[in-house]
């Protein structure tokens, strides 16, 4: 028995350990990527609307490197950083390796699609330093199989904590973004100090400060509010499949089209973007967007604001650039909130942070780390209401997302018909055929 505890306390000091070095890593790299993509975005692109011209020649420079540099064999198989969240998701399940590499190229990426006004946000590139710096802590320790898929889980933790500055969000969505249905909690001593320190680092050490989003009002509880709520909730999850899917045809269309070559197919986005820019007559919807998204909150924004943004970052991330896409889905759902009050006798914040979530959890098919989100983002607020937004979302997202490699351990209803353990990609594939 005293062998028993003495294993139990020796394996719980290891998880504490490599969470809080990877907390300490991720925290201090995601600090360097908000403040630089600050400076990037808001201090000079702002400022110098011609960079946009700019972007395809960005594309090319993307697309050089990803071609002949982000390729690497390890283990007899060939891991591509290019294929970016999916590759993190791979290694938690074991068939594939993040390269140490993957972190600083995912970087310079983000940043010079940053400047050059994509329509992206940074999570991912966070999320994908994560797993670089796991991946490096497991090597370094030479951890076994099985414990290097929960490193892998701390490092997405970590990175999602610390970019966002919600620690238990974070460390939910380092155990829930693998696998769509099934928690493993025997990550969430690891990942829970991996985000809680990586959130600290990036806010207490460096003292980077978060966007806050605020809610004015919550409607008080009753029996039309929430059906209204429901009603609302399966509009924002359509949007969040239109997104996906998408973002997933112009992937698709434009590698075929371009025979993978990265380069041109880059290239060839960044003009489209620069066209569609020309066409709006605004830069509201190159970059993050972040000023939109906050005036979505206090007062009315362009009616075609969450359609424009949909396009934007679609065609961005679907041509070859680099970037998160929690913020463009916070600002696709928040200014579609905004839109319905026009509609919609409920306050104006109310709604924007309710399809902030909504089409947020709806893609990424994260249910309890979109509830989390609500509450360490808007202070607890309409807790009721934002548990059954992410309820009927999920649900009604049905079996797609934002990466194809997510496993789907448990169908999200006996309405689905599919087997388990399906990647989303597999899914996709079967209905088609």
């Amino acid at each position: 028995m005293l062998l028993k505890y003495k294993n139990f306390f020796s394996v719980l000091a290891l998880w504490i350990i490599f969470g809080t070095l990877i907390g300490i890593a991720v925290g201090s790299t995601t600090h360097f990527l908000l403040e630089t993509n600050d400076f990037l975005g808001e201090d000079i692109r702002l400022k110098r609307d011609w960079l946009i011209f700019l972007l395809p020649f960005g594309g090319i420079i993307i697309g050089y490197i990803y071609m002949n540099y982000g390729k690497v064999i390890l283990n007899n198989t060939l891991n591509d950083t290019a294929e970016l969240n999916n590759l993190v998701i791979d290694s938690v399940h074991g068939k594939k390796e993040v390269p140490r590499r993957m972190g600083p190229i995912i970087y310079f990426a983000t940043f010079v699609t940053v400047l050059f006004g994509g329509s992206t946000g940074r999570e991912s590139a966070a999320i994908q330093m994560g797993g670089s710096v796991a991946a490096t802590v497991s090597k370094f320790f030479k951890v076994r199989r099985f414990d290097k898929k929960i490193l892998m889980m701390s490092g997405i933790s970590a990175g999602f904590g610390a970019a966002f500055g919600t620690p238990i969000t974070g460390a939910v969505f380092g155990m829930e973004m693998a696998s769509s249905g099934k928690l493993k909690f025997e990550a969430l001593v690891p990942c829970l100090t991996s985000s809680f320190v990586g959130h600290y680092v990036t806010t207490a050490a460096w003292g980077h400060k978060h966007k806050e989003f605020i809610i004015q009002a919550v409607p008080e509880i009753s029996t039309n509010t929430f059906i209204i709520v429901i009603l609302l909730s399966v509009l924002f999850s359509l949007i969040s499949v239109l997104y996906c899917q998408l973002r997933h045809g112009i992937e698709k269309f434009s590698e075929k089209l371009f025979k993978k070559n990265h380069m041109k197919r880059a290239f060839f986005g960044g003009i489209v973007i620069i066209v569609l820019t020309l066409i709006v007559s605004s830069q509201d919807y190159n970059g993050r967007g972040l000023q939109m998204l906050e005036q979505s909150f206090i007062e009315d924004v362009p009616s075609f604001a969450f359609l424009a943004k949909i396009i934007f970052t679609a065609v961005t991330l679907g041509s070859g650039f680099v970037g998160g896409e929690a913020l463009p889905l916070f600002f696709i759902g928040a200014t579609l909130g905004n839109t319905l009050h026009t509609f919609i006798d409920l306050p104006m914040s109310f709604l924007a942070a309710l399809g902030l979530i909504a089409v947020f959890c709806g893609a990424t098919n994260t249910p309890i780390a979109a509830f989390l989100l609500a509450m360490e983002k808007f202070g607890g607020k309409g807790l009721e209401y934002f548990f059954v937004a992410c309820l009927v979302s999920y649900l009604f997202s049905g079996h797609h997302g934002l990466w194809p490699s997510q496993k789907i351990d448990e169908p999200k209803s006996r309405l689905y018909h599919m087997a388990r353990a399906e990647t989303i990609e597999n899914a996709e594939k079967k209905k088609r055929h």
